[in-house]
Order: structure tokens, then sequence, then C-alpha cells
């Protein structure tokens, strides 16, 4: 299994995998995966914690009703 930045740079290094406690090494190729990206939106994540403050759910904790 290729690891690290053997992967981006197309080298082949296989590495010794751990498995409690047990060595082996993966005799199958890495299967190609589109890349994601991930973005942080300021404004959708302010938003929402905005919306969750807001909120007044009833909760109910062995029997007891409460408000946040």
């Amino acid at each position: 299994m290729e690891r690290g930045l053997g992967r981006h740079f197309g080298l082949s290094i296989m590495t010794t995998l751990l498995y409690r406690g047990q060595q082996y090494a993966q005799h199958k190729e890495v299967a190609p995966k589109q890349l994601v990206e991930l973005t942080y939106r300021r404004t959708v994540y302010a938003n929402n914690k905005l919306k969750a403050a807001q909120a007044h759910p009833v909760l109910t904790y062995r029997g007891q009703e409460y408000q946040k």
C-alpha cells in the first residue's frame, strides 16, 4: 500500500502494515480516487451556529424536561 509522498510522486513504495500486532503487506493496488477539496465558509457556519443558538428545543433527561 502506498503511503505518504510516494503516492503523489508516482513512487511505488510498499510498506509493511501492522494490524493487532501482526505485520502484513497489502498486495493490491490503491484504487484511484478523485480528490475532494474541503472548504470553510465562515458565513454559512456562523448562520447555522446562530440558528442553533436561537432554537429552544425541549430536552428530556431521565423523565425531566428542560430547555437549553
